[in-house]
């Protein structure tokens, strides 16, 4: 019996997944799912000059980096030291100074109540064992008056099929996606309100997407496989594929959410 708990688990295969992936994640080729919308991230979180910012599982800080010139400061926290490493060399080439990397647990995180007035996560919630826990230290560690990001990919369960799996076959670490109802009750049962919502539709195609997450050769094939079958008619995966220039894309629903503490 494993002595770990379910999240110390998923923690744990994150770190595995993401050891793997750090390098991608700053290869123009494979990482325009992180690049892209990053200057729309940013307007929609309003920074300001005085804010103190916190990014929770930062990856290796791109958003970090694009804050970076708007607010006094901010902390970059992942739990994968790989990314805080290659993330730092790319802010130190950058000569970005006022960022600090920190390792730690987006679930238990190190810093005091009230800490920041800005703190933003993206991509991070289908990723974690416990996405109430998440939530509950994002609200945290805000500050009175005080504003927080969530950008994520979104489950849109009327349009069936079950895209997790495909996600999961991809990249391990993938956990489950939330609805935009689910992670604004969340935010609710933790003393926050969300008072802004915006969702869109996002066309990828297949084979970057596979490349980045260094998923391998047979699961890739599988992968592609499905998607195929479902435009000929086969059941339905929930990843809403097309052809688009001959190339096989897959769409996901992204959202972003403002909050603010109560």
């Amino acid at each position: 019996m494993s002595l770990r708990s379910g999240g110390e688990d998923q923690l744990a295969r994150n770190q595995q997944e993401f050891a793997r992936q750090a390098s991608t994640f700053e290869d123009a080729r494979l990482n325009t799912v992180f690049t892209m919308r990053l200057r729309e991230l940013v307007e929609f979180a309003a920074p300001r000059l005085e804010d103190v910012c916190l990014e929770v599982a930062c990856g290796t800080g791109l958003v970090s980096r694009a804050l970076a010139g708007h607010v006094r400061h901010v902390t970059a926290l992942d739990a994968t030291p790989e990314m805080l490493a290659t993330g730092k060399r790319e802010a130190d080439a950058e000569g970005l100074s006022q960022i600090v990397y920190q390792q730690g647990d987006a679930a238990r995180l190190p810093f005091l109540d009230a800490s920041f007035s800005l703190v933003v996560t993206r991509f991070s919630l289908h990723h974690v064992a416990s996405p109430e826990a998440v939530v509950r230290e994002l609200v945290r560690v805000c500050r009175p008056g005080g504003r927080i990001v969530v950008a994520d990919m979104v489950r849109r369960p009327e349009l069936g099929g079950d895209p997790d799996r495909i996600e999961r076959l991809r990249d391990p670490s993938h956990g489950a996606m939330l609805t935009v109802d689910r992670i604004t009750e969340l935010f609710a049962a933790a003393g926050g309100n969300v008072r802004n919502t915006e969702v869109i539709d996002v066309r990828r195609p297949l084979a970057p997407w596979l490349e980045q997450a260094r998923t391998p050769a047979e699961t890739a094939a599988r992968i592609e496989s499905e998607l195929a079958e479902e435009l000929a008619g086969g059941p339905v995966s929930g990843m809403r594929p097309v052809t688009l220039d001959g190339r096989l894309h897959y769409t996901q629903s992204w959202a972003q959410l403002l909050a603010v503490p109560d």
